[in-house]
């Protein structure tokens, strides 16, 4: 199982694909689910699923993730990205080889199964929410899911150690695009203008002190600007600014109050500038919220196997949420050490050392 998890792994990360082009990378996943028996199946365009049938009333689902990122690679690893300008530089070509190594041990053991076992392999989870489309096909009700498990490679936790924590885990995200209109003069004329810059840079003050002021300080949340265009010459008054950034939350009527604040806040600037704002906040993706009776079974089942519980929730976001709008779901961390953080062009981990104690780890949750 050892050698094998590391192969899947290593051939994985040669091929990445981004988004739901992952033609290479499904194909791989097929052809390994055929050679363990099993008979894949997509839902969506760029996914594989595989259902490992025990004969049980109910069944478990477990989750990787197959997208890679646009990322030129910059680790010198042996088996680096063949596919110039793309990485697996978040850890999803590990998520995947430990289901193929889960999936690979479930079909030679369906009589000690407790439950039926459902294997999804999505795609898109960087992009657009392929956890999300893929709930959308009914697969979960169609198979009788009962519970849903996933885990996520992460730097910084202790190598091979398993963490997690109930409730929230991962933030709700969202996109905040603010676009604001006013009109463009010559700056000998500026008073005929409308000051676009001003207005904008005025709504970021106001948004920061929003977030900072607006509920108590315990509450977690993060919305930081990382991106300001705005005007064409710097002689002449700017007619346009363009705000990007992230808001991140944990429960819903937080992310509701500051999604509030910032369209008010929107309608204060207009007022007082007379440019037009546009405040948009994307759908984005709920919260990794973990189903508190689950995880409270769990621990007991496993004893000292248990993950170790996290003090606090990560304010990064994880469309592992989508599935736990549906069925009860745990998600964990699975400790890298001391390795360069995810998405950066060095990223790059033991996989020895780490997949195949994650591997383990969920054949103890198939099992349970």
């Amino acid at each position: 199982m050892t050698q094998s998890v590391v192969e899947y792994r290593r051939a994985l990360h040669r091929i990445p694909e981004l988004d739901n082009q992952l033609t290479e990378t499904a194909g791989y996943v097929r052809s390994r689910l055929e050679s363990f028996g099993l008979t894949p199946f997509s839902p969506i365009p760029g996914s594989v699923c595989a259902f490992v049938d025990a004969g049980r009333p109910e069944t478990a689902a477990f989750r990787a993730d197959m997208d890679a990122l646009p990322v030129a690679e910059a680790t010198g690893l042996p088996y680096a990205s063949i596919h110039p300008g793309k990485m697996h530089a978040c850890g999803h070509d590990g998520h995947t080889a430990m289901a193929l190594a889960l999936a690979e041990y479930a079909a030679a053991h369906r009589p000690e199964l407790p439950r039926n076992a459902l294997f999804l392999f999505q795609p898109a989870e960087e992009t657009t929410g392929g956890a999300r489309q893929l709930c959308e096909t009914g697969v979960l009700e169609q198979h009788r899911v009962s519970r849903i498990f996933g885990l996520h490679l992460w730097p910084g936790l202790e190598q091979g150690g398993v963490f997690s924590r109930p409730g929230p885990l991962m933030a709700r995200s969202s996109e905040v695009t603010v676009t604001v209109s006013g009109k463009s003069v010559h700056l000998s004329r500026a008073a005929e203008g409308r000051d676009a810059l001003t207005a904008g840079t005025e709504f970021l003050r106001r948004a920061y002190a929003l977030a900072a002021d607006c509920m108590p300080p315990e509450e977690p949340r993060v919305l930081r600007f990382g991106k300001m265009v705005s005007g064409t010459v710097r002689n002449a008054v700017s007619g346009k600014t363009v705000l990007e950034g992230s808001l991140r939350t944990y429960r819903e009527e937080v992310h509701l109050l500051l999604r509030r604040g910032l369209e008010a806040l929107g309608r204060d600037i207009e007022t007082e500038t007379g440019c037009a704002v546009q405040v948009h906040l994307s759908g984005g993706y709920p919260a990794v919220w973990n189903d508190e009776g689950l995880y409270a079974a769990l621990r007991a089942a496993l004893g000292p196997d248990a993950p170790r519980t996290l003090e606090s929730p990560a304010l990064a976001a994880e469309d592992f949420s989508f599935y736990q709008k549906r069925v009860p779901g745990v998600f964990f961390f699975l400790g890298l050490g001391d390795t360069p953080e995810l998405h950066a062009p060095e990223f790059c981990f033991d996989d020895e050392a780490v997949l195949p104690r994650g591997v383990e780890f969920l054949k103890k949750l198939l099992l349970m």
